[in-house]
């Protein structure tokens, strides 16, 4: 394995004349376009231009910042590189609809995400450095730890190198964004996909959730108040994730209680059972498969696909439980 394969980049090994040269169009203007747009700003990239949908409400938001807005088939007519940092789900009908038909040749395409390029949903043309970019943590993180001096940890790829100098782009487009602060490294296309999506899906989201909604069931027909079922199963779990993130597995076993440490031992090993196990493997074949992502896209080019469940989670127990105790707390810190 070559030391590019092992050892991070830092701000001090990268030359940002590769961005900072460019005109760029950004696509989106939500957590992470907005994020992305000002730290290249602040990093010296002076020809930024916001593409956005026509009465899309990130416009005023945008413009209020400084930038200039403009249709998605301009910016694509403009830029030398497009930063298309809208929805996975979208990127399809806007490349099809909106920045194949108008690129300016040679343009170079960067995502922060390998997720439209891994299953194919956007295929460029040769002239097109394709590029990965992909600070690892929300859009919005991106935006606070550059203005704390600091950054989320990059990984670049590269899926096409027309110009030969995608590598350098992907490296000065992460390092302006903050991440040189705290290290580069190198992945693929498929290794971002797969990892991102499996770790939001049986962990960071869908397995947190699970765990909260089925433990405040539980505690709940157990005859435990709403309020203190929250409490011990959805709002201390910042603590932890907190601890896990400041000194790891180990490290937050330390620093809680050796009850805590005893009771959660003697079930870690039934709650990752065969049935977990399982869990995990449909879903790791879903995504591998690209079943999970044409499913995705289908039903979001279909319509909003997510209206249902959102309305569903309003009204579950959990949730008025939370409500009434994020007020209580608001109400104490004024």
């Amino acid at each position: 394995m070559s030391q590019e394969t092992t050892e991070p980049l830092y701000a001090s090994d990268i030359d940002l004349a590769p961005v900072t040269g460019r005109r760029l169009g950004i696509v989106g203007y939500g957590n992470h376009g907005r994020s992305h747009a000002l730290c290249l700003r602040d990093s010296g990239v002076s020809e930024i231009r916001i593409a956005l949908r026509d009465g899309s409400p990130s416009r005023a938001k945008a413009e209020a910042d400084g930038f200039e807005v403009v249709p998605l088939a301009a910016a694509a007519a403009w830029a030398d590189a497009i930063s298309l940092l809208a929805a996975d789900e979208a990127h399809r009908q806007i490349w099809a609809g909106q920045i194949e038909p108008h690129r300016k040749p040679g343009q170079a395409l960067i995502v922060c995400h390998g997720f439209s390029i891994h299953y194919g949903l956007i295929e460029p043309p040769s002239d097109c450095d394709v590029i990965l970019a992909a600070a690892k943590g929300p859009g919005g993180a991106v935006r606070e730890e550059f203005l704390a001096g600091r950054g989320l940890i990059g990984f670049w790829a590269v899926h096409q190198d027309a110009s030969g100098g995608a590598r350098e782009l992907a490296l000065a487009y992460l390092a302006a964004i903050g991440s040189g602060n705290v290290g580069i490294f190198p992945t693929t296309f498929r290794e971002e996909t797969v990892s991102d999506l499996f770790g939001e899906q049986v962990v960071l989201v869908g397995g947190m959730v699970a765990l909260a909604k089925a433990s405040f069931t539980r505690l709940t027909a157990a005859g435990v108040s709403p309020r203190m079922a929250y409490i011990d199963c959805v709002h201390e779990l910042k603590y932890l994730a907190d601890l896990i993130q400041q000194r790891g597995i180990a490290g937050m076993y330390e620093a809680i209680s050796d009850t805590a440490e005893f009771g959660a031992r003697e079930v870690e090993g039934a709650i990752a059972g065969p049935e977990l196990l399982g869990v995990f493997d449909r879903a790791m074949e879903d995504i591998e498969s690209g079943a999970f992502a044409r499913k995705w896209v289908e039903r979001y080019e279909a319509g909003d696909a997510l209206t249902a469940a959102r309305k569903q989670d309003q009204a579950l127990a959990i949730e008025d439980a939370g409500a009434e105790l994020r007020s209580r707390l608001l109400g104490a810190t004024k």
